[in-house]
């Protein structure tokens, strides 16, 4: 492995993590590493690595998702978005080293009607959305001289926990399901973004550093989005239209997060899918 030319992906067990090694299982230029490797929030353990792989870019997909669960463990979300980060950083700083972090929709307050601009004022209502926004800020602050902060939203693939394998197996159990229909997004295939991700740390440089948003074009309501799952299963189950007071949560889910990504379109030469044509690759 070329050390100069090496890609360090954090949170490798995620399911971004694993649609990038997925599509780059034979290359040699990526390392891969997991919360038992390269725990973000231990730095000794961070700098090891750094040392033996000299990273060119780190791609972070690490992080505290877990939207509900946030809410009552706010120093362990703080702890990973914003602290872990902060690791990081200086460990990029100190290596020369280029960042691409991945944050989300979340750090908008949904109280939108058109797709939301990088441009746009950030109101996070929830603990993770606020955690996400304060690791935005630590890089945003620093002196790095090559980043990327790339907000998405709605993410699924066949890794990990997401909408799309929950509305698999439910089916399964259900002879009739009930889903969301006032909550609007981008559907987002973590395979399309983890292809972005890898033309991006290619391309990145201090001149088109900055916020960008990726996620498959088009919005959908989570009921659109249940009803395309099954129709591209060919599942025949009636699916009821409902409102977010039917399923209440602890975190407050933005009614809208559509995002706007005509940036990374323009500055990476990003072709980027519908979300009904990209979950036709999954």
């Amino acid at each position: 492995m070329d050390s100069n030319q090496s890609i360090l992906i954090t949170g490798a067990n995620g399911q971004l993590g694993q649609a990038l090694k997925q599509l780059n299982a034979n290359n040699d230029s990526l390392v891969f590493t997991d919360q038992s490797s390269f725990d973000i929030t231990n730095s000794a353990q961070m700098e090891a690595v750094f040392k033996k792989c000299i990273p060119k870019v780190v791609i972070n997909t690490a992080a505290f998702t877990q939207v509900d669960a946030a809410e009552t463990n706010q120093e362990k979300a703080y702890l990973i978005n914003e602290t872990g980060v902060k690791n990081l950083l200086e460990l990029c700083e100190k290596y020369n080293c280029k960042l691409i972090h991945i944050s989300t929709d979340y750090v908008f307050d949904g109280e939108s009607t058109v797709p939301y601009k990088e441009t746009d004022t950030t109101n996070p209502v929830t603990v993770y959305g606020k955690s996400k926004r304060a690791g935005e800020l630590v890089i945003l602050k620093s002196e790095l001289k090559a980043f990327a902060i790339i907000r998405t939203s709605w993410l699924y693939s066949r890794f990990g926990n997401n909408f799309y394998k929950t509305m698999l197996r439910l089916a399964e159990t259900h002879k009739e399901l009930k889903v969301v229909n006032d909550q609007k997004g981008n559907p987002t295939n973590a395979e399309h973004l983890a292809n972005a991700l890898l033309k991006i740390a290619t391309l990145l440089t201090p001149e088109n550093s900055g916020i960008y948003h990726f996620s498959n074009t088009g919005e959908a309501s989570w009921f659109d989005f249940a009803q395309a799952i099954f129709e591209k299963h060919a599942i025949n189950i009636p699916v009821k239209a409902v409102t977010s007071q039917e399923f209440p949560t602890p975190a407050k889910r933005p009614a809208y997060s559509v995002l706007n990504q005509s940036k990374i379109e323009k500055v990476f030469n990003i072709s980027i899918s519908s979300w009904k044509n990209a979950l036709t690759d999954l």
